[in-house]
């Protein structure tokens, strides 16, 4: 049984991550743990003073539990598969750390969360906080860009840096990913200081082992910023999904140069699907 984290702010970004995976998941049996991290600072004392003889427990969780149950009821009316299940969840910590303990407790698969990208000052959950999460959260992650309408992930693209090698444990899941759930992929070798030949023959050796499996073909960019190449390649090809492994930057490199990771999440185009190398 696959377990599948959908986290949700009970916007409209939100509910729509959760639509694309039960189209994504439809033909796999799943539970789905629907997770509402709740910030104590959108509570106050006079929240607590207003509700009276009322428990704290029914002033703030009550109303959540709620919203949550309806928006479980909603999916099941919507999608009606007898092979999903669903499980609510709510949380009071640290929004990263509220994940990392579901995601280790339930054993998850695949964590699932919308993102509206950067457009403003305030940081929602849906906003900037993806990118900590993709970050800090040793999980398989899933992000919807706002307003993405479902479509099959037929063609898949793969960018590769210098970092990225065709083999090892996060690829051997992308591979399981694209026979399950689509029927091509692209890889990306983008060299932003120049060739790297060693690389490119290595990538090309796994290229010819896999694509016995799948539809694929490989590309390479030299000179080239990799968050340019990515929004290059997905305007100029079909592309449905792109797919990258999340290697831990060096923090000054971060700092001073910002992150590829970074740069490509706040302008997403099309759904990331993010594995991490370890």
């Amino acid at each position: 049984m696959k377990k599948v984290l959908l986290l949700t702010d009970f916007s409209d970004t939100s509910k729509n991550a959760m639509h694309y995976a039960l189209n994504l998941f439809k033909e796999d049996t799943c539970i789905f743990y629907v997770l509402h991290v709740q910030k104590s600072t959108s509570y106050t004392t006079d929240d607590l003073m207003l509700a009276g003889n009322e428990s704290i427990y029914n002033s703030i969780v009550k109303d959540v539990e709620y919203q949550l149950d309806g928006l479980v009821s909603a999916l099941k009316k919507k999608f009606n598969n007898v092979n999903f299940k669903f499980e609510t969840l709510i949380d009071y910590d640290v929004l990263t750390d509220a994940i990392d303990q579901v995601v280790s407790s339930k054993h998850i698969d695949v964590l699932v969360m919308g993102s509206n990208g950067v457009s403003g000052a305030k940081e929602v959950v849906f906003g900037s906080n993806t990118i900590n999460v993709i970050r800090k959260v040793e999980c398989t992650t899933l992000v919807i860009p706002e307003g993405f309408t479902y479509k099959k992930p037929q063609e898949v693209l793969l960018p590769l840096d210098s970092l990225d090698t065709l083999g090892g444990k996060a690829f051997s899941k992308i591979l399981q990913f694209v026979k399950m759930y689509s029927n091509k992929l692209h890889v990306l070798r983008i060299n932003e200081n120049g060739s790297m030949p060693d690389a490119q023959i290595n990538d090309l050796e796994h290229m010819e082992y896999f694509s016995k499996d799948f539809p694929s073909n490989y590309h390479i960019v030299n000179n080239v910023p990799m968050h340019y190449a990515v929004s290059g390649y997905i305007q100029t090809n079909a592309i449905d999904l792109t797919i990258l492994i999340e290697q831990k930057e060096l923090l000054l490199e971060r700092f001073f140069m910002g992150s590829t990771t970074t740069k490509i999440g706040n302008n997403l185009e099309v759904p990331l699907l993010v594995f991490h190398s370890k």
